[in-house]
């Protein structure tokens, strides 16, 4: 059997991006691309330290797509680190900041984010017929 190779149209070099906007002369000249399907790019998934590959991250969206993604996700793990070792081991202040090598107030800073983000955001209230 034969097989059969798709082609794709040719762009042709007067086809520019400014074609669109009629009235406007284009300052260089920026050819489209066909958008190829998945089995003719060569995209190579390397993954990251999180993950061995892209489809099998843990993640929802990718952490590099936000600003600071990955110094956020690595600061939130410190700080459940920093709140477990506090209230379970009974470690200082200063003990942790000596352990984690960040200034005192970095702890305190962390403990009360971490604490707010564990505790309940609902008050409850007591029955005052009791």
């Amino acid at each position: 059997m034969e097989s059969e190779q798709k082609t794709y149209p040719e762009t042709r070099a007067s086809e520019s991006v400014h074609e669109s906007y009629p009235g406007r002369r284009p300052t260089e000249s920026v050819q489209k691309e066909p958008d190829l399907p998945p089995e003719y790019c060569h995209y190579q998934d390397d993954g990251c330290e999180f993950a061995n590959s892209c489809l099998n991250c843990p993640f929802a969206k990718c952490i590099y797509d936000e600003p600071r993604g990955r110094q956020r996700y690595i600061q939130g793990l410190r700080n459940k680190e920093i709140l477990r070792l506090f209230t379970t081991e009974g470690k200082g202040i200063k003990e942790l900041a000596l352990m984690f090598g960040i200034s005192q107030r970095t702890v305190q800073r962390a403990l009360k984010r971490t604490r707010n983000e564990f505790t309940p955001k609902t008050k409850i209230f007591e029955d005052p017929d009791e």
